[in-house]
């Protein structure tokens, strides 16, 4: 009877523990199921829409120094790099064929100034013979005849014609004079502007053959210190914001792979409207001017560009993963529910728009269909925590930066959490 009565008791012990111990051990289970959010929350700032693109580094004027004549390089006086004023000798050619020509063709200029001078004392000598004779026959008409009167007329037409011919001689050869003597001028290659040597293509020695095209020798680039263009290429679809964007002079930032941590700023310049189309896609040329001080950005660096095409400032900005998440229907209040079957056609260019990737049902859906998605873009959702469940509110969308979207109209303070996505428990928890 005793033994009985203390098994009893036993059990009547380990019942009321075990019973004590469930509500502990129920509140450690619901709180191993209760769902963690990973939230981040609204903020107000400023939100500056960009669009983003690559280029490559030119100087804004690239001017090819060639050569007219033809000859070997005798003298060299520039190398690469080099800053050249205007006049400066560069190289010079061989100049002793073009200083014989220049010899050759005074030579004959004097010979058609004597000549002339030679026509000028027999005209002289004419025109005096002429009016000796008009004074005999004034005397008496028997001294001369007709005949020799006429004779002695057309002498003096005669070399007066000859005095027109050798003065057109002499235009001739003092002409070739001229053009030996700027053919000489030409063997020295002289810089036409100021700048930065930014190509040599001959060396000292070369023989340069001048006959069929010009032979480039040097290429200058001007006032790299003030301005370097970046040649863009923007697509179609992004221009007209890009041409906004000039109206409203907003700025220009890039960098280049030679200065990853320092960001170049410029304004653009102009859009070109020479497109071009590579597997469909059509891109046109646009042209960003920036200083270049330091000569910091040089020919043929990529450029990695940030137009600005809009802002705003003090707005309210909801963080773009928040745009991007879309929960379970578990997750999900119950008159909330149908809100998911509405965004299930959205997502596509939604997460396109909002940082994601579009799906091949985007490209399903006919142009209409896709007019109306793109109407009801700025048209959104987003989630909140209401214990263990979420709460949508619905948003108008702005402009966004990739990171953040401008909240247009909505029931959303500063400050407040919005749902981005469930928080992963370690294995084993």
């Amino acid at each position: 009877m005793r033994t009985l009565l203390k098994i009893l008791i036993a059990l009547a012990v380990l019942g009321g523990l075990g019973y004590a111990s469930l509500g502990p051990i129920q509140n450690y289970l619901a709180e191993q199921r209760k769902i963690t959010w990973r939230t981040a929350s609204v903020e107000e700032g400023a939100i500056v829409e960009v669009v983003n693109s690559t280029g490559t580094i030119k100087p804004k004027l690239q001017i090819t120094v060639g050569s007219f004549v033809s000859g070997p390089i005798e003298e060299l006086h520039c190398e690469f790099n080099q800053e050249v004023r205007k006049g400066d000798l560069l190289a010079k050619i061989d100049p002793r064929i073009y200083k014989s020509n220049v010899t050759r063709d005074a030579a004959t200029l004097a010979n058609r100034e004597a000549d002339v001078m030679r026509v000028k004392a027999q005209l002289q000598q004419a025109i005096n013979d002429e009016k000796r004779a008009i004074a005999l026959r004034a005397e008496d008409q028997t001294f001369l005849a007709q005949a020799e009167m006429d004779k002695i007329r057309f002498t003096r037409l005669g070399l007066e014609a000859q005095l027109k011919v050798a003065e057109t001689t002499i235009a001739q050869a003092r002409a070739s004079l001229d053009n030996s003597q700027i053919n000489l001028d030409y063997t020295e290659i002289r810089s036409p502007v100021d700048g930065i040597v930014i190509n040599r293509k001959i060396d000292p020695g070369q023989t340069l053959a001048a006959q069929f095209q010009t032979p480039e020798l040097f290429v200058i680039a001007p006032d790299m210190r003030e301005e370097m263009h970046v040649h863009a290429s923007v697509d179609e679809a992004d221009i007209g914001r890009i041409r906004k964007a000039q109206d409203k002079k907003y700025p220009v930032s890039f960098t280049v792979d030679a200065y990853p941590e320092e960001v170049f700023s410029g304004k653009v310049n102009e859009i070109r409207l020479s497109s071009t189309t590579t597997q469909n896609v059509v891109t046109y040329p646009v042209i960003v001017g920036a200083p270049n001080p330091d000569l910091k950005l040089l020919p043929g660096m990529t450029a990695s560009i940030s137009f600005q095409v809009d802002e705003r400032q003090k707005v309210i900005k909801i963080p773009n993963a928040a745009l991007r998440y879309y929960p379970e229907a578990e997750y999900v209040r119950p008159e909330d529910k149908a809100i998911l079957e509405g965004l299930t056609s959205l997502q596509p260019i939604d997460a396109e728009q909002f940082g994601g990737t579009g799906t091949s049902s985007q490209q399903a859906q006919s142009a209409t269909d896709r007019a109306e998605s793109r109407k009801k873009r700025s048209q959104r959702h987003v989630w909140v925590a209401e214990g263990q469940l979420l709460r949508a509110i619905s948003v108008t969308l702005g402009l966004t930066d990739g990171q953040h979207t401008e909240l247009v109209d909505g029931d959303l303070p500063i400050g407040q959490n919005l749902v981005i996505g469930v928080e992963q428990k370690p294995p084993g928890s």
